[in-house]
Order: C-alpha cells, then sequence, then structure tokens
C-alpha cells in the first residue's frame, strides 16, 4: 500500500490531532503518501483532501479537537453519496482509510469497504462507549475536566449548604458520570445502565442531613434525564434547595492529557499498520495495555459493558 488517507468525524475528542499526527508520520516514516480530509466524510465526496506532509502535523499534538475539522454529512448516507467519496479516493490512488471518531464514524467506514476501500477505525469519543477497546481517546481527559468542574462546584455547595445536581454527557454510557461521580465523592450518580428510584436518592440525603450533613452532589449523565428535570422530580420527596449546573460542551475542549496522547500516538500508528499487513473493516483499539484489532461488525453490534463493581463501589462510599 503507498498512499492512504486520515480523517475525523463526530464528536470532537481530545487527543485526536495526537491521532492524525501518528497517523501522517507512521506512514511518511514507512515511505507512503498519506492525505488529510477536511470535514470528515463530507470532505470525501466534496474532494477537499491534500497531501500530508511532516510540518503539517507539527504544533499540534498539545491541541484539543481536530485540525482537520469534523462535520454531519447527510449526503454520505446515501449510496450515491458513499460512491462519490469512494470515486474521489481511487482517482488520487489512494487505497487505505484511517477514520477516526465513534461508531457512527465506524458505520461509515464499513460502507465504505463495501464500495472496495480499505478501512481502520481509531475509537475517540469522550464517551468510552466503542467495544473493542478498554479506553477511547479523550476520554481521560474528559474525564478529568469534569473532576475539576465538580470540585468547583462542591466549594460553592459546602460554602452555602446546598445540594447541586451536575448533568454531564454521556447519552447511551454512563462511562463519565459513573467515574466522576465516584473520583469527585458524589453521592448519588444516575447512569444509563441502572435503574436508580428518586425516592432512594431522597433518602440518602435525608439520611445525610439527619447525622448533619449540610451540602450534597447529584452527578446525572445526559441520557438518563436533565438537571432541571432531577431537580423537580426530587423536590416531590424532599424539601432541600439546589442548584444546577450543565457542564455542556466544556467537556470536550482543552488540551490533551498524556494518557490521550500517547494512546492516540499508539492507536494512530498501529491503524497504519494495520492496513499495510492488509487488514480492513477492524478498529484498531487497547486491552490490558496490548493493541488489538476488533471487526467493525463486532463493534456495531455489541454494547460496551460498564463496570458494575464501580456503581457499587460509589454506593458503598457515598453512605
Amino acid at each position: 500500500m503507498k498512499k492512504i488517507a486520515v480523517l475525523t468525524s463526530g464528536g470532537d475528542a481530545p487527543g485526536m490531532n495526537a491521532a492524525i499526527r501518528a497517523v501522517v508520520r507512521k506512514a511518511i516514516h514507512d515511505d507512503m503518501e498519506v492525505y488529510g480530509v477536511n470535514h470528515g466524510f463530507n470532505g470525501l465526496i466534496n474532494n477537499d483532501i491534500k497531501k500530508m506532509g511532516l510540518g503539517d502535523v507539527g504544533d499540534i499534538i498539545h491541541r484539543g479537537g481536530t485540525f482537520l475539522y469534523s462535520a454531519r454529512c447527510e449526503e454520505f448516507k446515501t449510496l450515491k453519496g458513499r460512491q462519490k467519496a469512494a470515486d474521489n479516493l481511487t482517482a488520487l490512488g489512494i487505497e487505505g482509510l484511517v477514520v477516526i471518531g465513534g461508531d457512527g464514524t465506524y458505520m461509515g467506514a464499513s460502507e465504505l469497504g463495501k464500495l472496495g476501500i480499505k478501512t481502520v477505525g481509531v475509537p475517540a469519543t469522550i464517551d468510552n462507549d466503542i467495544a473493542g477497546t478498554d479506553v477511547t481517546i479523550g476520554y481521560d481527559t474528559a474525564l478529568n475536566t469534569i473532576v475539576d468542574m465538580i470540585d468547583r462546584i462542591r466549594d460553592t455547595a459546602t460554602s452555602h449548604e446546598r445540594t447541586f445536581i451536575i448533568e454531564v454527557m454521556g447519552r447511551d454510557s454512563g462511562e463519565l458520570a459513573l467515574n466522576a461521580g465516584l473520583a469527585a465523592g458524589a453521592e448519588t450518580i444516575f447512569i444509563p445502565e441502572r435503574d436508580t428510584k428518586m425516592a432512594d436518592v431522597a433518602g440518602r440525603i435525608q439520611a445525610g442531613l439527619d447525622r448533619g450533613k449540610k451540602h450534597s452532589l447529584i452527578v446525572v449523565a445526559e441520557g438518563v434525564m436533565s438537571a432541571e428535570y432531577c431537580s423537580t422530580e426530587l423536590a416531590k420527596y424532599i424539601n432541600i434547595e439546589t442548584r444546577i449546573s450543565v457542564l455542556g460542551h466544556i467537556q470536550r475542549g482543552g488540551k490533551p492529557s498524556a494518557s490521550d496522547r500517547v494512546l492516540g500516538s499508539r492507536l494512530g500508528a498501529y491503524a497504519v499498520s494495520l492496513l499495510q499487513h492488509g487488514q480492513s473493516g477492524v478498529g484498531a483499539g487497547i486491552s490490558k495495555n496490548e493493541l488489538t484489532a476488533t471487526d467493525f461488525t463486532y463493534v456495531q453490534v455489541h454494547d460496551k459493558q460498564y463496570d458494575n463493581s464501580i456503581y457499587l463501589l460509589s454506593k458503598e462510599l457515598s453512605i
């Protein structure tokens, strides 16, 4: 394989730039031509593809987001759009494509594979919800950002003796909420994987009040409910003053942590190696610190399992 391309798609995640850098430099090191695609699958369709050199990825490893940009692409959902994307790659002599993103990105790559383009995925999403890898690029940075924000909120909660409800990202996965809640010492954590009764939450808060505790922290994954709705429902069971805080897109931004820079570098370079060895239709990953490759078909039909022991531990420690 002499020519490959790389793109990012879906929600941005800190460490994506480290992965792009690794793809480009590994390819050049191995005497391959490498092309960057701007704006994800949109860029494939619109032929927004440029040849990359070493200097193009200089000074980006420490930057959040993705310097190749990301965008949704409705046209790519059609066979005509996907064929146009494949034709543009073929016209440039590009044989392989590294896609960096989440499960939707993997689905797009899988469809391109049906049109003759060899594809390898690199898991990058702050939700850490991709099967076939212990951790995804961006998760560690986002987790630390959330914990830092909750620590700051705790200062206000203790000063004003209030219960704060903090809404974090996680539509289908509670990884961020669960581990941030444990790390920040939250009394209650709502995640999509578990059914937590509001009456039990109120009882836990009341027990704390009875022994002199004057503030509480509740972490809610957005996929369960909004912080505002949580506050409204909680008020039906206990008469306390609450404040809500929706962390929003601040969770996505910021400089990637050292862990995400290392992970992005390892997975990006490994994706190139997989293409070189004829692999296609697989996602690069890491399991017990060993690099792995998992078929897209497996990733698409399996949900990543959360660690129930962490959930139980959080309840034990928040008495």
